[in-house]
């Protein structure tokens, strides 16, 4: 069911309003912040005007009780359309990680006149049978079963179980930072209020079914995926990359289902040529 009341969604933006606009939505669980500011400049410093948002359920916007969210992926496709109206903007490049990638494959088929291109980063295509196509690793789907025995309304037991989590998503390429990655999911959990209500994103219907509409899409796709990525392994963006005519996909050799600041030069390029089209 959708909710009546419309939630708030609070969105910070950079760079000139005056340039091309481009969305950032983020995955479950995870706030704008996962968006890093120093990432959202580069895109903006590429001549970009960037907004990132926090989802229903996470950072300062709307919260819900957890065990029961009243909305929809269909709905959260709405907030992203409602976050381009909150900045007068008519028509965007949308880019979706993870969840964040169905949410915008969503707003690309729901509302195709607000969508330039679309780029996916880390995610898997909506509306296609992917069941045989390879899962998470065993290793990943060993460490998520931890996530059941977390007490998520206890700070110290969260924080250490997302940091561990950060851990066995990163990829191959890069060492990982656990300093620096402790600092910032304690930034996020702080900000938030905690992560509580966030648990509600495991647990949401899709709207209408969309079952072979990707390729009615409309808007040039860019595919963007980690070859290491123990989530949705590549074959899930090789995958929706072949269920849109003239997509393209960029392989981040050694990539996990992460962000790493030593592949932003490649994917802020990658984007920003993506970005010149619609």
């Amino acid at each position: 069911m959708s909710t009546d009341k419309q939630p708030e969604i609070v969105s910070q933006a950079f760079g000139d309003p005056a340039h091309p606009a481009v969305l950032l939505i983020m995955g479950a669980m995870a706030s704008m912040l996962w968006w890093p500011e120093a990432f959202c400049r580069k895109l903006a410093d590429a001549g970009r005007f960037v907004i990132r948002y926090d989802n229903r359920d996470t950072g300062l916007s709307t919260k819900y009780a957890p065990g029961e969210p009243p909305y929809t992926f269909d709905d959260m496709a709405d907030d992203a359309i409602r976050v381009l109206d909150d900045h007068g903007v008519e028509r965007a490049h949308v880019v979706g990680m993870s969840m964040g990638g169905m949410i915008a494959q969503l707003v690309a088929l729901k509302h195709p006149s607000r969508v330039a291109t679309l780029t996916v980063v880390s995610s898997s295509p909506m509306g296609v049978d992917t069941s045989h196509l390879p899962g998470a690793t065993d290793a990943y789907r060993e460490h998520s079963a931890e996530g059941a025995k977390v007490d998520w309304a206890d700070r110290d037991q969260v924080i250490g179980f997302v940091v561990r989590d950060a851990r066995a998503i990163a990829g191959i390429a890069h060492p990982f930072d656990e300093k620096r990655t402790r600092a910032f999911v304690e930034q996020d959990y702080d900000r938030s209020g905690g992560l509580l209500s966030a648990t509600n994103h495991f647990m949401l219907q899709g709207g209408e079914n969309r079952t072979g509409r990707l390729h009615d899409m409309k808007a040039p796709l860019l595919v963007i995926h980690g070859t290491a990525d123990p989530i949705f392994p590549v074959e899930h963006g090789a995958a929706l990359a072949e269920a849109v005519a003239g997509a393209r996909l960029v392989r981040i050799e050694g990539g996990g289902h992460e962000m790493h600041p030593d592949d932003w030069p490649e994917i802020v390029a990658a984007i920003a040529t993506h970005s010149q089209a619609g």
